[in-house]
């Protein structure tokens, strides 16, 4: 296995990373590119709705990019964001499953070496997928692992579909979680910088939260995100879990593994510091409009 950072490479990323560091998320700012629709599991939580630039959660873009249309996006970000330290790709789907990924870090890693390349994934295709993820210049990431038992994971995932193959029921449970806890692994071993989401979902996993919390911290994991869900699709009934409730659950876990406290669930195409989420399309706009009329003024 490729291994690819040093111990001080990872303070100088966590030291500039928004979401792995609560005092870089107000001083450093970050991009997600959607250039990857296609995903290859359904959470029962999960709505993918693209072209929808006023609601913010993950999942959201006002419209799917291709490799060289981030390219670009991140050119006019670096030239009017001095403080531009991140560029991650989230979505709108899983990032492993769209080869543009691939396409567009390598892109913007041969450009711009000294940004950070992030990645969010489900961790189905992660250890598959690892090596290429290294050779694009990713060095952080984030696996979303809301599971560690099949009984758990059957409640919250619908099918799972790998190597040709639509899994349902317990088989998809056993797949994904062998997987995740594999993948996740493997990127620690290969020295990537590592963040666990577990999505908090009341009445569901609230038992199993701890436990995943203990198991990526036994899998040296640097960090974990709990995030509230969002009701939606076939969770749509369920109810958003209380501030209190959230920091009760952080509190339980924290002595697993450290906590991040200020995420904000960002949209597939977030761009600035964490919070700020604003539409990409009407910032890109915004600033050639701005180019146009300096032209005609001078």
């Amino acid at each position: 296995m490729k291994t690819i950072l040093k111990h001080r490479d990872k303070s100088h990323i966590i030291n500039t990373h928004p979401c792995f560091s609560h005092e870089a998320h107000n001083r450093f700012g970050r991009i997600h590119l959607p250039v990857a629709p296609a995903c290859n599991i359904q959470c029962k939580y999960c709505v993918r709705k693209y072209d929808c630039a006023n609601e913010s959660r993950p999942g959201i873009t006002s419209r799917v990019l291709t490799p060289y249309e981030a390219l670009e996006r991140v050119r006019s970000l670096v030239e009017r964001n001095e403080r531009l330290t991140v560029i991650g790709i989230a979505g709108p789907g899983d990032p492993l499953t769209n080869e543009a990924t691939f396409e567009t870090f390598s892109a913007v890693h041969m450009e711009y070496p000294e940004l950070t390349l992030c990645v969010s994934t489900n961790g189905l295709l992660l250890k598959d997928r690892l090596d290429d993820l290294l050779d694009a210049g990713v060095s952080s990431l984030t696996v979303t692992i809301n599971a560690v038992t099949p009984v758990m994971a059957e409640k919250i995932y619908s099918w799972v579909s790998y190597k040709g193959r639509l899994y349902k029921g317990r088989e998809a449970a056993e797949c994904l979680l062998h997987n995740q806890w594999e993948g996740l692994g493997a990127a620690v071993e290969a020295g990537l910088l590592v963040k666990v989401n577990t999505v908090f979902i009341p009445g569901i996993n609230d038992d199993e939260v701890p436990f995943a919390a203990w198991f990526a911290a036994h899998r040296k994991a640097d960090l974990m995100n709990i995030m509230p869900l969002i009701p939606k699709a076939e969770f749509e009934y369920l109810h958003r879990p209380s501030h209190d409730a959230l920091n009760t659950m952080r509190s339980k876990c924290k002595k697993h593994i450290p906590q991040m406290t200020h995420c904000r669930q960002c949209r597939a195409d977030a761009c600035g510091e964490l919070g700020e989420d604003k539409d990409m399309e009407l910032e890109v706009l915004n600033s050639r409009i701005g180019e146009e009329y300096c032209e005609t003024v001078n």
